[in-house]
């Protein structure tokens, strides 16, 4: 067990005027479980960075302390041990059991007790297969809690969770999360979580910290008296209370308009694969509409996405929009950009400059914006996400929330007909949440066509105007 101390604690990256985190003073006494909450960019995922000691001195500027067990964090990072939103980040061999083996070797640890903890820690988190399972045949939710399983082999005092189950379906979550309950009841381990959707993980954590979005804590003490005592301010600052309803639904008030993108008997094998990954899927999204494509990590949506969207060429069938002859996998970048925007399912994969400002002004420079034009459209973007604060900021520091605003900000750039979404609403708080789903709403009222891949339940209840569901490939029945 670790406990940790903070004493006026605040952190700023390096390139950014503002601070991430700022007057934090907290204790976290040996074997607590806390559930670390705030609005989007309070700081949250900043801050597990810093408990795990992974900010080192040249990358930003601390004021304050930060002490784990009474030393920096940076010199007890082996009593540390974090999992990351995306599961995909933190595996790097090609097999299960060497995966989990990983950190163990780089930390000397002898083999004749290797192997031992790498069974233990895999049967811990309910991991399903033997040490040979080739990690890339792993489904979201089995990916996951091997990261988790590799954390647990080091036997950590302190274990992180930054948003363990944002990248996962409905399912694969519940697997993290029944793994995690496990490992916790087997373990004395202090435990500080990052989650979102807090109503699924209260039960796993006797203590509730909220981070205010100016610095300092906003509530502090157990889950229920949290919520009972703070619950209607926390909701309007952004968090999500457990009990809080969403937004009401926001479905099409009128009818589609003409198809903006068809795909016709479309499939994809991608290069090494035994297998398709897409096969003999028939979809159209119209003017005017909402698509919401539903269905298991792993079953082939996000391919579908980038096929739709011009960014990847299908092997079988055909991709076409209105009134072109060419597939879009052929189109030039701008006249693509003008036609379709995209968002990833991970933001950074599709960041390549150094500045917000910059990223949001690539699309229309690209299709020949004057640079009038590029600052109104700029201006506009920025104050619309919420992101104006950080026109300077380097879009790689972002927090999961604020990248994934972006990354939607850089899609409506260049005033795309056709927009697909790959997980629109992955990491926002109650509030962008909400200006999200009012700001997609608008655009399809607009006219504009939405293919959105999401395993957002409450998104597609108040939006989808059809959904469509893959499973292993094809569309369900």
């Amino acid at each position: 067990m670790a406990s940790v101390e903070l004493r006026g604690y605040g952190w700023r990256h390096a390139g950014r005027k503002a601070r991430a985190v700022t007057g934090v003073d907290l204790r976290i006494g040996s074997g607590e479980r806390v559930l670390l909450l705030g609005p989007s960019g309070s700081g949250k995922s900043t801050l597990l960075s810093a408990l795990a000691g992974l900010l080192p001195e040249d990358s930003g500027e601390q004021t304050g302390e930060l002490l784990i067990d009474g030393v920096e964090a940076v010199k007890a990072r082996e009593r540390t041990g974090i999992v990351f939103q995306d599961p995909q980040a933190q595996l790097v061999m090609a097999r299960s059991g060497d995966d989990v083996a990983f950190g163990l070797e780089n930390r000397g640890v002898d083999a004749a007790e290797l192997w031992p903890r790498v069974d233990a820690a895999m049967a811990a988190v309910g991991f399903p297969y033997g040490r040979e399972r080739e990690t890339n045949a792993l489904s979201g939710g089995e990916q996951q809690r091997l990261a988790l399983a590799g954390v647990l082999a080091s036997r950590p005092s302190l274990l992180l969770l930054d948003e363990p189950t944002a990248n996962l379906d409905p399912e694969g979550a519940g697997q993290v999360r029944e793994a995690l309950r496990s490992v916790l009841a087997a373990s004395e381990a202090t435990m500080v979580l990052v989650e979102h959707r807090v109503a699924e993980v209260v039960d796993l954590v006797d203590r509730v910290v909220v981070l205010g979005e100016g610095g300092g804590l906003l509530a502090d003490g157990p889950p229920g008296r949290v919520f009972a005592e703070h619950g209607d301010a926390l909701t309007r600052q952004g968090v999500w209370v457990p009990g809080a309803p969403p937004v009401p639904e926001r479905k099409a008030a009128g009818s589609p308009g003409e198809t903006l993108v068809r795909a016709d008997g479309v499939g994809r094998l991608h290069p090494g694969a035994a297998a398709p990954s897409l096969s003999d899927v028939d979809m159209a999204v119209a003017a005017g509409e909402l698509v919401a494509v539903l269905g298991a990590n792993g079953s082939g949506k996000s391919t579908l996405a980038l096929m739709l969207g011009g960014l990847l060429r299908p092997t079988s069938g055909r991709v076409l929009l209105t009134g072109a002859t060419a597939p879009p996998h052929k189109w030039r970048a701008p006249a693509l950009a003008r036609a379709v925007g995209s968002v990833f399912q991970n933001p950074e994969q599709q960041f390549v400059t150094s500045r917000v400002y910059d990223e949001l002004a690539l699309g229309p420079r690209r299709v020949g914006y004057d640079e009038a034009e590029v600052a109104r459209t700029v201006g506009e973007l920025l104050e619309r996400l919420r992101l104006s604060p950080l026109a300077e900021a380097n879009p790689f520091t972002l927090s999961g929330g604020q990248a994934r605003r972006l990354s939607v900000a850089t899609a409506l750039a260049t005033a795309p007909g056709l927009l697909v979404f790959d997980e629109p609403t992955f990491g926002q708080d109650r509030r962008t949440w909400t200006e999200l789903v009012e700001l997609i709403a608008g655009l399809r009222d607009e006219g504009r066509g939405v293919l959105a891949v999401t395993h957002d339940r409450d998104f597609t209840a108040a939006l989808a105007d059809r959904t469509v569901t893959i499973h292993e490939g094809r569309v369900a029945c």
